[in-house]
């Protein structure tokens, strides 16, 4: 027995050779995309490459063995979980009913969205509800799976928009500061380690991908995390320590994983919906813009900070262009991350919702 459950972590000889030209595609991409200063890059790249394989493929196809990717997913809930810091949770309580408002009017607008994509069928089942919400794109096509919508259209709806937002954040950025432009900073893989942070990490980490499993709690490789994490770190009982090369291993787990499932069918799919969900993001985020015209009218921010803090997801990237801004970095921050905790909370009871209305009848959501 153990050596069979060894054996369900590695791949098998024949598909040595494609996993090679999987792991070599990937780097290539995720460089390209790094010099190209693109968003995501350590997850859309894999995922490109895995679509690339599959589409390509004439037999067996690949497939991501099941507890690497479960403690991929449950390492994304500690990142987020690492941001969720004190600092940012105090400047959410100094305004909470700000925040609350347009955290809640954003979502309504990217739910609004997501039902007439999803009233028009313009991708199947509640697909277009969780693809279209405005932030935490990783949680959110991990998660959409577990509720019976077609992750790889999730993920096409979810990174098309991180795209979109950051080069829009990067414009605007510019246009208003007279800069250059942000640009990401460099890549550092292996960074100095606390070994001991490091250690705990990794052990719970496990612990929440094993009881995720076992208790088959739904988004559970996220909530359990995010939770447990945040939880220990606000305590001061954690110090979240992900070096750059762990998470790349996990970003190219989840990227694989949602890339190597594609099928002609599907991006055949993916190509007839582009216009209509390109317009969707285009709305979405005209509404915000309008939203952080009103904040910067009506509370007095200014109009750079309630920009990039309306922003309709890409954190990562918002929060690389706001550090190189003139900006109110914990506001922009605390509106980010405050959307992304109710977006994970509110998620699934939107999906269902929005499923009744648009007579739907899925027994997972």
């Amino acid at each position: 027995m153990p050596f069979k459950a060894l054996a369900s972590f590695l791949p098998s000889k024949a598909s040595l050779p494609r996993w090679a030209i999987l792991l070599a595609l990937s780097v290539i991409l995720v460089l390209g995309l790094e010099m190209l200063g693109l968003p995501a890059s350590l997850l859309i790249g894999p995922m490109v490459a895995a679509i690339v394989v599959a589409l390509t493929a004439s037999k067996t196809q690949l497939r991501v063995p099941r507890w690497p990717l479960l403690f991929g997913q449950a390492l994304v809930g500690f990142l987020m979980a690492r941001a969720i810091t004190v600092d940012i949770v105090k400047t959410m309580a100094d305004d909470a009913l700000l925040f609350l408002s347009l955290i809640f009017a954003i979502i309504a607008a990217a739910g609004l969205l997501g039902y007439v994509l999803t009233k028009l069928q313009v991708l199947p089942g509640t697909t277009a509800v969780w693809g279209s919400s405005p932030g935490a794109a990783a949680a959110m096509t991990i998660m959409s799976e577990s509720y019976g919508a077609d992750a790889r259209l999730v993920a096409f709806m979810q990174y098309l928009r991180v795209v979109f937002v950051a080069v829009a954040a990067s414009v605007v950025s510019t246009l208003w500061t007279s800069a250059e432009g942000a640009e990401p900073p460099p890549l550092i893989f292996f960074p100095p380690v606390d070994w001991p942070a490091f250690a705990a990490t990794i052990a719970l980490t496990g612990f929440c991908a094993y009881g995720a499993a076992r208790l088959r709690i739904q988004g559970g490789t996220i909530i359990l995390p995010l939770i447990i994490g945040s939880t220990l770190q606000g305590l001061g009982l954690l110090t979240i320590e992900l070096p750059l090369w762990l998470l790349a291993i996990s970003y190219a787990l989840i990227g694989w994983s949602i890339g190597l499932r594609f099928t002609p069918g599907i991006m055949a799919h993916a190509a007839r919906a582009l216009p209509r969900v390109a317009a969707s993001i285009l709305t979405l985020m005209s509404i915000c813009g309008l939203m952080a015209f009103a904040l910067h009218k009506l509370a007095g921010v200014d109009p750079l900070t309630a920009y990039l803090a309306t922003s309709p997801g890409g954190a990562d990237s918002v929060a690389i262009i706001a550090a190189s801004s003139d900006v109110d970095m914990p506001f922009v921050m605390a509106m980010q991350v405050g959307r992304f905790l109710v977006i994970l909370l509110t998620g699934p009871m939107l999906a269902r919702f929005i499923a009744r209305k648009s007579g739907l009848a899925m027994s997972r959501v």
